[in-house]
């Protein structure tokens, strides 16, 4: 009995210590032209997303935030003003952000769980050209989590110290 239950504990131990080593794919980051010059970003709302970890995301609100909360507080802590709308007089100093899922990876043929891929672009209010694009994957104990990872991850590319 004893030897059954070690042998349990050790299996799960080393379940928890394989799942927590789960490395993911280096974020791909593309910078056509500089930031600097751009003081406005707008982010337009984009539809809901929900968890199947019951984390769900509609709107303006949500239980655990809202992908573009995040994705505005990164912009905003590096000194970009986030507009509610398109200004015609700041198309020049403006960056439209694009963001969505973009994959999900099984891990070990989901023994490990999974990660889930965001792409992010911001491209120029005034001609619509890409200025920065980045893809990155997260890995969390929810969808949310995994969402919050994977834009963090992508975002940092642009030089944010981001606090974890």
């Amino acid at each position: 009995m004893v030897m059954k239950t070690f042998k349990l504990l050790l299996t799960l131990i080393t379940a928890i210590t394989i799942s927590s080593c789960v490395s993911m794919k280096e974020p791909t980051i593309t910078k056509s032209q500089s930031l600097e010059g751009y003081k406005y970003a707008y982010l337009p709302q984009a539809g809901g997303v929900s968890s199947e970890s019951g984390d769900v995301y509609k709107g303006n609100y949500s239980m655990s935030g809202y992908p573009g909360d995040v994705i505005s507080g990164v912009l905003l802590k590096s000194g970009f003003i986030m507009l509610p709308q398109l200004k015609a007089e700041l198309l020049d100093e403006t960056v439209i952000v694009n963001y969505g899922q973009s994959g999900k990876r099984q891990v070990a043929n989901g023994v490990l769980g999974r990660t889930l891929e965001v792409t992010i672009k911001l491209v120029s209010a005034s001609d619509y050209k890409e200025i920065y694009a980045c893809t990155a994957e997260g890995k969390g104990a929810t969808e949310a989590d995994e969402i919050r990872v994977a834009i963090t991850r992508c975002l940092m590319g642009m030089g944010v110290e981001i606090e974890r």
